[in-house]
């Protein structure tokens, strides 16, 4: 039986995963510079050792109540489409090993509801953990919008 590693995050009070080989890195959360225009949900961009990094602030992405950053909020950085993105978070605190029997497939429900980023619901002792998918959190639209300003910055 394989197994997977997950990077478990926090948004709010609720855990959340993704799959490690989806984490190029994880940094203290940087105030970006804002770009005109941005999604809402772009909190700015970065320069990341020479990577213009546009920075995703999950909670409004996934529209939960914004608390705020703090000392403990962390940015994963993802390769998506070949170019970096980071992804805001409350906290980035551990890494879990999951057998692939502990990971199963959303419900429909959820699926049906265009949440296509949930790759998987994983139990861990008694604990649910929503594992996202970082590359699915962006429509295509949003990716090429995403795109077109790192390009024009670099």
């Amino acid at each position: 039986m394989s197994e997977k590693q997950y990077v478990i995050f926090k948004l709010n009070d609720e855990e959340y995963g993704v799959e490690i080989s989806n984490v190029k890195e994880i940094t203290s959360y940087e105030e970006g510079v804002k770009v005109p225009d941005a999604p809402d949900f772009v909190d700015g961009i970065i320069n990341l050792r020479g990577d213009i990094v546009p920075i995703i602030n999950l909670k409004k992405r996934f529209k939960l109540d914004t608390d705020g950053i703090d000392e403990n909020s962390r940015v994963i950085i993802s390769d998506i489409n070949e170019k970096l993105v980071g992804f805001a978070v409350d906290d980035a605190s551990r890494v879990l090993t999951m057998k692939d029997d502990d990971v199963e497939s959303p419900p429909e429900v959820i699926l049906s509801n265009n949440k296509r980023f949930i790759a998987g619901i994983g139990k861990f002792n008694d604990e649910i953990i929503i594992i996202l998918d970082f590359r699915e959190i962006l429509s295509e639209e949003e990716k090429q919008q995403i795109q077109k300003m790192q390009t024009s910055l670099e």
